[in-house]
């Protein structure tokens, strides 16, 4: 890990949330070895960290193994977060009214660096509960909605946060050119809507539309997703943007 050399930046509070963060893209538990190794502490601070951690409840350890996961306190801060944004309070009835409208997956999503971070996720019946997990966050070069996102930025800011993410293909269709993705960009700007076909998951097709604060600055995006085979693209389009874009415009312009 690189630690910030601001005067300012306690580096030891760096270090412990670089222990909680190394669970990000792993199974529940880690060794404190694992933990070592993805952090790039030695195993004495490590075990340090990981102690105090779990003697305040934001880590927990298996009697057995002695393997680590994280702690069920974290829940309380992330509802704590959900209950006290004003843009997920509002949206909340809206979304729901839009699902049972659609009858298709829709996702509120929060811009966050150069990822997108799902805060709601109204799934269908016929979908996985690994489709629909609060807290998991898609990149803005692959996804619909991070391109909505983008298509608000200047193209200069946009190119930023499109080098600054890991192009890696997803799938055999994700785009991973930067002048590919910024072809897709201003057709966003141009439509006022994303769509992208199976660029993050296979079996996906996903429209998404981009909702700014008063400055008219990328906040998020709202998304709606279906299966890749039970609609094609010009289908979905009509099925989706009438409805999807004056949500959009009613969620825009509440934030500073």
């Amino acid at each position: 890990m690189t630690l910030d050399t601001n005067p300012l930046n306690v580096k030891s509070l760096e270090k412990a949330f670089a222990v909680l963060e190394a669970f990000q893209d792993q199974g529940r538990f880690m060794t404190l070895g694992e933990l070592s190794t993805a952090t790039g502490l030695g195993k004495s601070a490590t075990q340090r960290f990981a102690y105090t951690l779990k003697k305040l409840g934001y880590l927990e350890q298996d009697l057995t193994t002695r393997r680590y996961a994280l702690g069920k306190k974290l829940l309380g801060l992330t509802f704590q977060f959900l209950r006290t944004d004003p843009l997920i309070d509002k949206a909340a009835p809206i979304l729901t009214e839009l699902r049972r409208s659609l009858g298709e997956r829709v996702d509120l999503s929060l811009l966050d660096g150069n990822t997108l971070v799902y805060v709601m996720r109204m799934r269908t019946k016929r979908e996985s509960l690994s489709h629909a997990h609060i807290g998991c966050s898609v990149p803005l070069y692959c996804s619909a909605g991070g391109r909505s996102v983008l298509a608000c930025l200047p193209d200069e800011e946009a190119e930023q946060l499109i080098a600054s993410c890991d192009l890696v293909a997803r799938t055999p269709h994700t785009k991973i050119t930067p002048a590919d993705i910024m072809e897709d960009v201003r057709k966003v700007r141009s439509n006022g809507y994303a769509i992208q076909t199976g660029e993050w998951r296979l079996d996906e097709i996903v429209i998404a539309a981009a909702i700014t604060d008063r400055q008219g600055r990328p906040v998020g995006a709202v998304h709606v997703a279906a299966s890749a085979s039970e609609w094609n693209e010009p289908d979905f389009i009509k099925h989706v943007v009438p409805q999807l874009l004056p949500v959009v415009r009613g969620l825009s312009g509440q934030q500073q």
